[in-house]
């Protein structure tokens, strides 16, 4: 009896979570479609989402486009296919890599610091400050961040993309010898728009859950410092894990 009544009360509380978790993003995405809307807030949080991160984006696609290009050749080469390398190496950084690394990135770095400081707002009080002044926290905490997740990461994986394509060129070139303009040739060739777009769409998506969890874990924190910290580590978990799910969920949608 003990381990199923366990079990009925992990489970009300994973329903109760969730229903709390449906009623924020009704809430959030109702505020993100209604007047009045922020715009220095969100010009603010894309700069800080977009621009702030373009480096730890940047460098993460340009090391594993390179990375990706030794071990596809170290791979194919068993097979005689080292001509494959330049069109695994952009197919593999538009389709998955690009927007899933930048998604991981993003969530470590942006996620966290939403929580945090909604976190902190929260438990001094500050988020009830905003209500007492009849400003709604939704629209001015919530909104701003998910537009501006929404719409800045596909920018940043459109740029990651391009660099890691080129981090595979410059390896490929100039360490495995291959000749510039048969790679660039190979890599024009077998790219459809659909690899393109699939990425982006999946960034946008992965935006959106990265802002959410954010604002979400922050604006339910509690107890303090301890309380501020535990939200910002359920931030980044959770958007983590939504994003290697929803990304086999797109991935089953638009290649299936």
């Amino acid at each position: 009896m003990g381990f199923l009544s366990g079990i009925g009360r992990a489970t009300l509380v994973f329903l109760a979570a969730t229903g709390r978790l449906a009623l924020f993003t009704a809430r959030g995405l109702s505020h993100c479609v209604r007047p009045p809307y922020y715009p220095r807030l969100i010009l603010r949080q894309m700069r800080e989402i977009g621009y702030n991160s373009l480096p730890v984006v940047g460098l993460t696609a340009l090391f594993t486009g390179m990375v990706l290009a030794l071990q596809s050749y170290n791979g194919f080469a068993r097979f005689n296919a080292s001509s494959a390398i330049a069109t695994v190496v952009v197919l593999s950084i538009t389709r998955e890599l690009g927007p899933v690394m930048a998604g991981l990135m993003v969530a470590g770095r942006v996620g966290a610091a939403m929580a945090a400081e909604i976190g902190t707002m929260r438990v001094t009080e500050q988020v009830d400050a905003l209500s007492t002044l009849s400003t709604n926290p939704y629209k001015y905490l919530v909104a701003p961040r998910i537009l501006a997740g929404t719409l800045m990461l596909p920018c940043l994986v459109l740029v990651a993309d391009i660099i890691g394509v080129f981090g595979g060129y410059v390896v490929s070139i100039y360490r495995l010898g291959f000749n510039p303009s048969s790679y660039l040739s190979s890599t024009v060739q077998y790219l459809q728009t659909i690899d393109v777009v699939s990425g982006l769409v999946k960034a946008a998506a992965f935006g959106f859950i990265i802002s959410l969890m954010g604002c979400y874990n922050g604006y339910h924190s509690k107890g303090g410092a301890q309380g501020v910290g535990a939200a910002t580590t359920h931030a980044v978990v959770s958007a983590s894990i939504m994003i290697l799910m929803i990304n086999y969920l797109l991935t089953g949608l638009f290649f299936s």
